[in-house]
């Protein structure tokens, strides 16, 4: 993927860091918190700061290239996978992965006459590498 082109394509001007930023949500699919983009960016950008970081994340969700992952209350997260999908969170060692979720199979009939902007799907649970590693 030519990232700044993606950009320049939604309406955003490719600055360097708004691509690193880019580049690192596409490329790492970790679902990021602001302050994990900052720590993997500022020795390779050292003009970053988190505000820098949280505005950009905040363009790039008004103009639909990301969306917030927010599976804990306290905690949100970044994701640049924009089609329809769900989240697995390992309660032990709290990495997030993607799951695929077929959204027409979900019973909507409690919902008609409603309009539905967004749904999501979080489950938590412990991964195969922490199941794997107990025993």
């Amino acid at each position: 993927m030519n990232i700044a082109q993606h950009l320049s394509t939604h309406d955003i001007k490719p600055s360097y860091q708004r691509i690193k930023i880019y580049e690192y949500l596409y490329e790492k699919m970790n679902h990021p918190t602001v302050d994990l983009i900052y720590k993997n960016l500022v020795g390779e950008i050292p003009t970053l700061s988190k505000t820098t970081v949280y505005n950009t994340l905040k363009l790039f969700i008004d103009k639909g290239i990301t969306s917030t992952v927010t599976i804990e209350d306290n905690e949100v997260r970044y994701d640049a996978i924009m089609d329809a999908h769900g989240h697995f969170k390992c309660t032990a060692c709290g990495a997030i992965y993607d799951i695929k979720y077929d959204f027409k199979d979900v019973a909507m009939n409690e919902l008609k006459g409603f309009e539905v902007k967004e749904t999501q799907v979080h489950v938590k649970g412990k991964c195969n590498q922490c199941l794997t590693n107990k025993n």
